[in-house]
C-alpha cells in the first residue's frame, strides 16, 4: 500500500492536487459564517493579497509535510477499510493537530509580517476550523488513493 506522502506528491499529480488543496481552503472559508467567519475571511484576504500565488505556493512547501504526518490516520482508515473522510472526520482532533503542528512551525520562521501576523490572529480558533475541515480533506486524498 503506497504512503500517503507517495500519493499527493506524486509529480503526475501533484499540481492537481495543490489546486484541490487550495480549492478545498477556499471553500472552507467561504463556510465561516459570523463574527469569526469575517475574521478569518479576512485574515485570508489578506494572505491572498501579498502576491499572486501565495497560498499556492505556501500549499506546494507544506504538502511533503502534511502528508507525511497524516500519514499514519491514512494508513490507518486505509488498513480498517474505512473510508478516509469517515474516518477522518471520526479522527478530527487528531488531523487537526498533526497539521497545526506544521503551521506553527512555520509561522514561528516566517518572515513575511502579513502572513505571519494573521496567522497568530486567527491561532485561537484554528483548531476547530481545520477539524471542521476534516472529512472534505479526507474526500479529497480518497480522490486520489484510488
Amino acid at each position: 500500500m503506497p504512503t500517503l506522502p507517495e500519493v499527493l506528491t506524486d509529480e503526475t499529480k501533484k499540481s492537481q492536487v495543490i489546486k484541490d488543496c487550495c480549492e478545498l481552503i477556499d471553500a472552507e472559508v467561504k463556510d465561516k459564517g459570523g463574527i469569526s467567519g469575517l475574521a478569518i475571511k479576512a485574515g485570508f484576504g489578506a494572505v491572498k493579497g501579498i502576491k499572486p500565488g501565495f497560498v499556492e505556493g505556501a500549499v506546494e512547501d507544506m504538502l511533503p509535510e502534511f502528508a507525511r504526518v497524516l500519514d499514519p490516520l491514512y494508513q490507518d482508515a486505509r488498513g480498517q477499510e474505512k473510508p478516509i473522510s469517515d474516518f477522518f472526520a471520526a479522527n478530527a482532533n487528531r488531523v487537526a493537530d498533526a497539521l497545526l503542528e506544521i503551521t506553527d512551525a512555520k509561522a514561528k520562521r516566517a518572515k513575511n509580517t502579513i502572513a505571519k501576523g494573521a496567522y497568530e490572529k486567527l491561532r485561537g480558533s484554528a483548531k476547530k476550523n481545520v477539524e471542521a475541515a476534516a472529512p472534505r480533506l479526507g474526500k479529497m486524498i480518497e480522490k486520489y488513493s484510488r
